[in-house]
C-alpha cells in the first residue's frame, strides 16, 4: 500500500468566515490537520488541494505540498467532494506522483490523530471494502429523540423499526461519517464514486471527531484545545 494523504480546503466559508486559516491555539486550522497527519509518518506526501492562494502559503509554510492550484469551479458552494479528489488525483498522476490509496482529511475535524488514520488504513487493507469513513455515533439518533416535520406540519419519527424503541440505548447504532476517507485511487477514478454498497465505518471518539461547521462548533474547538493542552493529551 501506498499512501498519500490529500486535504480539501477551499477559500470561501459560509458557516464561519475563513474557518480554514482562523487561529486555533495559535495556529490556522488547517495547520492542526497537516501537522498531525506528518506526524503520523504514513504518507510519502501530504497535499492540500486549494483555490486561495493564502492557504496555499499557510498550507506550504506547515508542510504540506500544494503543487497546483483548485480551479475556481471546484470552489464552489456547489461543487462535490468526488469531483474535488477527482481533480487532486489526476493532477497528482500527471505530475508523476506515485500512490494507489488515497486518505482524505478534512481540516474542519483538527482533532483526528494517528490512532484514528492507522486504524481506518488497517480496516481497509485488510477488509474487501470499496471506502473506509471515519465515523462518530450519531447523537441524538435519528431512531430515538429526533422528529421531522411532515406536509401537514406534524412531527413524525424519521426513522422507524418494527419494534417501539423506547430508550436511546435500543436504538439501531447510526454514525455522523466526518474527518476521513480512505479509498483506492484507481477504483475512485474508474468508478467516480466514493460511498458505495461495500463501504465501511471505523469508529472515532466525538471529540477527535468534532467538526467545526458553524460558529459554536469553533468554539467548543478551543474549549476542546485548551482541555487537551492542558492535559498534554495534544
Amino acid at each position: 500500500m501506498k499512501p498519500i494523504c490529500i486535504i480539501p480546503a477551499r477559500g470561501g466559508s459560509k458557516g464561519v468566515p475563513s474557518k480554514n486559516i482562523r487561529l486555533l491555539g495559535g495556529k490556522p486550522l488547517i495547520a492542526h490537520t497537516i501537522e498531525s497527519t506528518l506526524h503520523s509518518k504514513i504518507f510519502s506526501h501530504v497535499i492540500v488541494t486549494t483555490d486561495s492562494k493564502k492557504i496555499a502559503e499557510i498550507s506550504q509554510n506547515f508542510g504540506a505540498e500544494v503543487p497546483f492550484m483548485r480551479p475556481k469551479e471546484l470552489a464552489t458552494d456547489i461543487a462535490t467532494t468526488p469531483d474535488v479528489l477527482l481533480h487532486a488525483i489526476e493532477e497528482l498522476y500527471a505530475k508523476g506522483y506515485e500512490f494507489d490509496t488515497v486518505v482524505m482529511r478534512d481540516c474542519t475535524c483538527p482533532f483526528i490523530d494517528k490512532a484514528d488514520i492507522q486504524g481506518s488504513l488497517d480496516l481497509f487493507s485488510s477488509s474487501d471494502c470499496d471506502t473506509v469513513y471515519a465515523g462518530i455515533r450519531a447523537h441524538p439518533n435519528p431512531y430515538f429523540g429526533m422528529g421531522e416535520v411532515n406536509s401537514d406540519g406534524y412531527l413524525v419519527i424519521p426513522k422507524k423499526t418494527q419494534r417501539e424503541i423506547n430508550r436511546r440505548q435500543d436504538a439501531p447504532m447510526v454514525f455522523d461519517l466526518d474527518g476521513l476517507i480512505v479509498f483506492d485511487a484507481k477504483n475512485f477514478l474508474n468508478n467516480k464514486v466514493l460511498f458505495t454498497a461495500k463501504s465501511l465505518v471505523f469508529e472515532i471518539s466525538k471529540e477527535h471527531g468534532h467538526m467545526i461547521d458553524f460558529e459554536f462548533d469553533f468554539i467548543v474547538a478551543e474549549l476542546l484545545y485548551e482541555y487537551k493542552t492542558r492535559n498534554k493529551t495534544l
